[in-house]
């Protein structure tokens, strides 16, 4: 593919200096990249607490994780395509792509008619949300220098950390609405990202102005099938496997051609040089090395204990989706003003270890807080763990993608921002489905125990025998031992005596979820203090 010709603001031949921008014209340029993120961070929340509703309505309560599934396969395997596809061809054509893709997706999904006709829009949406994210994120490289990149970063980060509450509440308030305006409540969360997205598209073309040197690169198409071949199967295996069975015959066939894929992807990466989608010499580069993986593995931390602590808030609290919302807000005020501060720190004094090494502490902090909840757990309590939650996140995610970015050469900026948010969304996948996984393979067992033991007193055998706690429990408790953790409904139809025993086996199995979570952030914090190095970033 012959690229087009250098722009006229770009000189011709050699590295491009950065684009020299007042903080007013990149403040004016953040707006139409926080709209068009925000639409892709706020799809990623909206949809969960409305999902029960939605399965509902179309009848597949079974096949509702591929709702869920779809999005982010796509979207895991389309992020490195973009950072490649922005250095050949430019930031802002190949990003009003990817919103044109996201709303396409948007349109067929308000009015699909089946679940599983819903999960394949929902893949065509996950086409264009993953490059909205990574793709914002390179454009800031573009136009600052790497001491201004974390204050900047930060304004997007705190639009990611909006929509982590603005989402549930957004969904929650649809879904209880049977119609609106004449069609479903449900579908007016794909719906309106219609008009968000038209005017993202007019901010942008108005605002977004980024000078382009295109880089003579072919798109490595054979590195780009092998790596959909090694990633999709391993991500349906980390979405499904708890439900098929790590060790099925389906799983383990899985298995064998996500290895086989990523094991060509490398050898083809190799064999294309410059040219390649994730070019294997930035894994050379230490800084670069180091942000993939600490983006990994505080990706396993983040995302799979923001997939439990909202099953505690309702399933423990008893609280509403749109409630265990609002009760995130914490976590939300402390991960915006600790963005905000970290950011204008790194702007001043260009040192970004000792904002990292606290990030991931706090995180660890959090995650142990959480480890010690109780079905009686005072809400300040929780709420001191959001603090912590939040302010870890906002201290390290700007400074994890800022040290990828610091010593790679800015014709990889594209490739190098997208590689380290594809190591995130895959550390977010992992992270989810193990700590899911662990879970409910713990919560059967441990309900049982505890049911076992309170069923000694024969005062609670009478209560559970009422008819209002009787009924609620058929089909739960099974003839031949164990419980049926399908649904969790029933929990509220029992009188707090009956249910404590229920409740009491889910905290203890999320318990030693929140304690597996400590551990992987503790990892991160040893990786941040014992292997970044304490430099001072350039603020050329």
């Amino acid at each position: 593919m012959t690229p087009p010709p250098p722009t006229a603001d770009a000189p011709h031949g050699g590295p491009r200096a950065p684009a020299r921008l007042t903080h007013r014209q990149i403040v004016t340029v953040l707006y139409g990249l926080m709209l068009g993120m925000f639409l892709a961070a706020l799809d990623q929340t909206v949809v969960s607490s409305a999902l029960r509703t939605i399965a509902d309505d179309l009848h597949g309560l079974t096949a509702q994780a591929w709702v869920t599934t779809a999005y982010l396969v796509t979207g895991t395997i389309a992020t490195p395509l973009y950072g490649k596809l922005s250095d050949v061809h430019g930031r802002r054509p190949v990003y009003l792509w990817a919103i044109a893709l996201f709303t396409a997706g948007s349109l067929l999904c308000g009015f699909a008619t089946s679940v599983h006709q819903l999960a394949g829009f929902r893949a065509v949406q996950g086409l264009g949300g993953g490059g909205l994210m990574s793709l914002a994120m390179t454009i800031i490289a573009d136009i600052t220098s790497p001491r201004e990149r974390g204050r900047y970063q930060g304004y997007i980060t705190t639009v990611f950390a909006a929509s982590s509450v603005v989402g549930p509440l957004v969904g929650g308030v649809f879904a209880e609405h049977a119609t609106l305006l004449g069609i479903d409540g449900w579908r007016w969360i794909f719906l309106v990202n219609v008009p968000l997205a038209a005017l993202a598209v007019v901010v942008i073309l108005r605002v977004l102005h980024v000078p382009h040197e295109p880089v003579r690169h072919r798109l490595d198409y054979a590195g780009a099938v092998a790596l959909a071949t090694g990633i999709v199967p391993l991500l349906v295996i980390a979405e499904q496997g708890r439900s098929w069975g790590w060790a099925s015959p389906r799983a383990l066939a899985l298995y064998a051609v996500g290895l086989a894929g990523l094991a060509a992807f490398v050898l083809l990466e190799r064999r294309a040089g410059d040219a390649a989608l994730l070019p294997l010499r930035l894994f050379r580069i230490k800084a670069f090395r180091l942000g993939a993986v600490l983006h990994f593995v505080v990706g396993i931390s983040m995302f799979g204990a923001m997939a439990v602590l909202p099953l505690y808030l309702q399933l423990v609290q008893g609280m509403t989706p749109v409630e265990a919302g609002l009760a995130t807000l914490p976590t939300v005020v402390a991960n915006v003003a600790v963005t905000l501060v970290v950011g204008r720190l790194m702007s001043r004094t260009g040192k970004f270890k000792v904002h990292l090494v606290a990030g991931t502490g706090s995180l660890t902090v959090a995650m142990a807080l959480f480890a010690t909840l109780r079905v009686d757990s005072p809400l300040w309590y929780v709420g001191l763990g959001m603090l912590f939650l939040g302010a870890g996140l906002g201290a390290a995610m700007q400074t994890i993608t800022t040290l990828a970015q610091s010593e790679v050469p800015r014709r990889d900026m594209g490739a190098a921002t997208a590689s380290v948010n594809f190591f995130r969304s895959n550390g977010g996948t992992v992270g989810t489905a193990a700590f899911l996984s662990i879970l409910f393979t713990l919560a059967g067992p441990r309900i049982t125990e505890r049911l076992t033991a309170a069923f000694t007193d024969p005062a609670l055998r009478r209560t559970a025998g009422e008819p209002a706690n009787a009924v609620p429990l058929e089909g739960v408790l099974r003839p031949g031992g164990g419980v049926n953790l399908e649904d969790s409904a029933f929990l509220r139809a029992l009188d707090p005596v009956v249910a404590r025993p229920f409740l009491e086996g889910y905290v203890s199995s999320m318990q030693a979820v929140f304690l597996t979570a400590a551990a992987v952030s503790l990892l991160a914090f040893v990786i941040a203090a014992r292997r970044v190095p304490d430099t001072v970033l350039s603020a050329d």
